[in-house]
């Protein structure tokens, strides 16, 4: 990395497996890898404080430029001094390029080799977005790290298909690269090429061969069976270099994480913390606890004893009645556990990792939750 004020040092990898322990330093502070991104889609990780989020341990979170340029507008963020200002978030960030938001939600879209034409779910609306506009988005919200515009498509599909928007991706990434002038943010490129371990390899050496700081890998976790994932990752990370940070987009569940991490994985991101949160599900070391069930009515006990937020000495029998009686504060609230739970779980990896105890901690994690 070239640009001042950032770096990315890998200290360690375990002697046992490919879990890799780093530190990417930015401008706004020091991301200790691996590490897990709260989803703040427009703006906002649902339902929580930027002074909520910092209690969990999260060192950056994720905004979204799709739904940021529908509203408010990357015009309006811009005067109001970025994106990180804008919502009170003094930590580092990064922003994805919009390719996937398009491909799930826009409405009538229509891609060609200049980018995509779409209708605006909110209004219908008709919106055009290039690599070149992605970036020029992405810059007026000036998070640390931006991505490139990649085009999203659904699995499984032919081989013909897949090959065609992993070719527009690498051309798009050079564009994006070659549009990316803001010193104080760096860009990652994004590894497509579907199912197809040999498209993976392809897609990685040319994106090597553009030079990004970091890399990350897209188009998975949309559906696919989860060794289908893995499988892909083990192809896909020994073409990626060592001395860059790699980025799995969209993922996912703790065993997913954990998967990923022991293939060589640094950071990820996801909604379902959040997600399901507000559906009353807790992720704990035991598993998945459904807050809404009757068993936890009477239960004067935490949810989790070990785990660190400001509040996690209630009790189930509490946060059940939030559920029970519509309260907007069970939704926040398991919210919060959750993300401090992915917290504490990135965390006692990197403890493994510099142990070289990855694959026990891994074997104990996968054995609590059944798996």
């Amino acid at each position: 990395m070239n640009k001042p004020g950032f770096e990315f040092e890998l200290l360690h990898q375990d002697k046992h497996c490919n879990a890799r322990l780093g530190r990417l330093t930015t401008p706004r502070g020091v991301i200790d890898l691996p590490t897990f991104m709260p989803v703040g889609t427009c703006g906002t990780v649902k339902g929580l404080t930027t002074g909520l989020l910092n209690s969990t341990g999260a060192q950056i979170i994720l905004g979204n430029t799709y739904h940021l340029h529908l509203r408010p507008g990357e015009d309006i963020v811009a005067e109001m001094g970025g994106l990180p200002k804008f919502m009170g978030w003094n930590k580092p960030m990064l922003t994805d390029s919009g390719g996937f938001q398009i491909f799930s939600l826009a409405k009538l879209t229509k891609i060609d080799e200049q980018g995509a034409k779409f209708r605006s779910h909110i209004d219908g609306s008709l919106i055009e977005i290039s690599p070149e506009k992605s970036v020029a988005i992405q810059q007026s919200l000036a998070a640390d790290i931006a991505m490139v515009f990649d085009h999203v498509i659904e699995l499984p599909n032919q081989r013909s298909v897949i090959k065609d928007a992993m070719d527009r991706t690498i051309r798009w990434a050079e564009r994006s690269r070659d549009a990316h002038t803001l010193e104080s943010q760096i860009q990652f490129g994004i590894v497509q090429g579907g199912l197809d371990e040999g498209l993976r390899k392809e897609c990685s050496e040319a994106l090597v061969g553009l030079d990004f700081p970091g890399y990350a890998i897209g188009g998975l976790s949309v559906g696919e069976p989860p060794a289908e994932m893995y499988r892909i990752l083990d192809h896909t990370t020994p073409h990626l270099p060592m001395d860059r940070p790699r980025y799995l987009m969209g993922v996912g569940t703790p065993v997913d994480l954990l998967e990923s991490v022991r293939r060589g994985v640094d950071m990820f991101d996801c909604v379902m913390p959040t997600r399901n949160g507000r559906n009353a599900t807790a992720f704990t070391d035991s598993g998945k606890v459904k807050m809404r069930n009757r068993c936890h009515e009477r239960d004067a006990s935490p949810l989790m004893k070990s785990l660190d937020t400001p509040y996690a000495h209630l009790s189930r029998s509490y946060l059940r009645h939030l559920f029970m009686a519509k309260e907007m504060l069970g939704p926040i609230l398991l919210s919060l556990h959750n993300i401090a739970y992915y917290q504490r779980l990135m965390g006692q990896a990197r403890e493994a990792i510099a142990a070289d105890c990855f694959v026990d901690f891994y074997n104990q994690r996968m054995q609590g939750w059944g798996v």
